[in-house]
């Protein structure tokens, strides 16, 4: 029996529990529009689009060594800068601990797995509100941000990225990220 192996976007050597600054894009399967469409340059968010940007603004509620940065949710996929913080510099009971939402403790949750939950959840969400055709691309695309320039262009690449999207969305290596 053949398995074929997807080779993984995440840099081998870097450790994703390491406290830094992430530039992460979540893409829908086959890019289909699920989450509403851009109207004068604007996103106009239906309820699943709407779901997901909760969903999103929840995550420091579950990873209590997580802030969020700059966001957007496009028709299509999402674009957000997370960041890890050290365990010990936030509200954790121990150095090497955190809480999470039920009130138990987990290790430092790496970037893949609150990328992965976050997923979960508005899949579950949509599954649970007649949007069961909805899937994510298998993977996601992150940056590790490593300096203040970068951040900045990434912050506004964010920012216009409704602006650009009727130029962009017909772009096909725009799409493969």
């Amino acid at each position: 029996m053949i398995f074929n192996s997807r080779k993984s976007p995440r840099l081998k050597e870097w450790d994703y529990t390491t406290p830094h600054w992430y530039f992460v894009t979540v893409c829908t399967n086959n890019h289909l529009h699920f989450f509403g469409e851009i109207i004068n340059e604007k996103v106009n968010l239906n309820q699943l689009g709407k779901e997901a940007m909760y969903l999103w603004n929840e995550i420091p509620s579950h990873y209590k060594n997580v802030e969020l940065d700059e966001f957007v949710i496009m028709p299509n996929h999402i674009h957000g800068i997370i960041i890890l913080n050290d365990v010990g510099s936030r509200h954790a009971s121990t150095k090497d601990k955190i809480n999470n939402k039920e009130g138990g403790t987990c290790s430092a949750p790496t970037l893949s797995y609150i990328v992965g939950s976050y997923k979960s959840a508005v899949t579950k969400w949509a599954n649970l509100n007649r949007y069961s055709n909805f899937r994510w691309q298998r993977s996601y695309y992150d940056r590790i941000i490593r300096n203040e320039k970068e951040l900045y262009f990434i912050r506004n690449y964010i920012k216009l990225n409704t602006f650009k999207w009727d130029l962009e969305k017909t772009i096909s290596e725009n799409l493969n990220i």
